[in-house]
């Protein structure tokens, strides 16, 4: 890439509007993106992190995820980005890269893709249009894509498919920086976190806290699941529940105490992200 081509997000926003067709998106949906508000990096949670950085960024960047990590070079989330943008990013600094949400088209409290977290940051209307989407998600090597002018068929195909509920979501990457203080219009939580650090630390954020309506499970529920994920992590998440009842706080109190595979609670809270709204 020369000094004289288009910066990177433009390049891939341009590239992936050239495979698109379709009518335009809704302008009054907004794209979200879901996370765990109580999970600790470099020893801060990830709201006192972002507190103190300003910026929601890519897992190239913070080597976390609630998902796969393969953000690295040469890593699997480096050869999706790298075959959707057609090589945009390649050359491009982690900073520069875009951050994953999905498109909110059901409007749901909980935010549009609940499988990465109990939290969800709901983007400005501005970041609809210098989004780009794909359906179904991009570690499935999609081959629908669209952008805020042409986007309303993947919502189509997200509304008619057969997925499970926690992966028919419309993915959406944001490209150039994702700023608390611009591009954020609250952060929605989770009510077991009311009265904690996660609602003071959301506190210090330059916009509105909201709360939804809450995942809670109980443990007899969750015992009539075991095909869902395994019954490892059924046993697992009973073990977990205080009360008879499981919900995102007590999942993120046992990994802060890495006495368990980060894995393994993903796939628990998979489960009562899935049974438990």
């Amino acid at each position: 890439m020369s000094v004289d081509d288009p910066p990177a997000p433009a390049l891939a926003h341009d590239h992936v509007a050239s495979l698109s067709r379709g009518a335009p998106l809704d302008p009054s949906l907004r794209v979200t993106l879901n996370f765990h508000p109580d999970r600790v990096s470099g020893g801060r949670t990830i709201l006192d992190g972002l507190a103190g950085d300003g910026f929601y960024l890519s897992q190239f960047v913070t080597g976390t995820s609630n998902g796969g990590l393969t953000a690295r070079p040469g890593g699997d989330r480096w050869h999706w980005e790298s075959r959707i943008f057609r090589g945009a990013y390649d050359r491009a600094h982690a900073h520069e890269r875009p951050v994953y949400g999905a498109l909110n088209f059901r409007r749901h409290a909980f935010g549009a893709a609940p499988r990465f977290g109990s939290a969800h940051f709901r983007l400005t209307a501005p970041a609809l249009a210098r989004s780009t989407y794909c359906y179904p998600d991009s570690a499935a090597e999609p081959s629908d894509f669209g952008v805020a002018a042409t986007g309303s068929r993947l919502v189509s195909l997200a509304e008619t498919d057969d997925r499970d509920a926690l992966d028919d979501y419309v993915e959406a990457h944001v490209h150039g920086p994702v700023r608390l203080d611009r591009h954020v219009e609250a952060v929605v939580l989770d009510p077991c976190f009311r009265g904690t650090a996660v609602e003071e630390a959301a506190s210090r954020l330059p916009f509105p806290v909201e709360w939804h309506g809450g995942f809670r499970l109980s443990a007899v529920e969750l015992g009539r699941h075991p095909e869902y994920r395994g019954q490892e992590y059924v046993e697992l998440g009973a073990s977990l529940a205080v009360d008879g009842f499981l919900d995102p706080r007590m999942i993120g109190e046992a990994a802060r105490r890495n006495l368990y595979d980060p894995q393994d609670l993903k796939k628990v809270w998979h489960c009562l992200a899935r049974f438990g709204r």
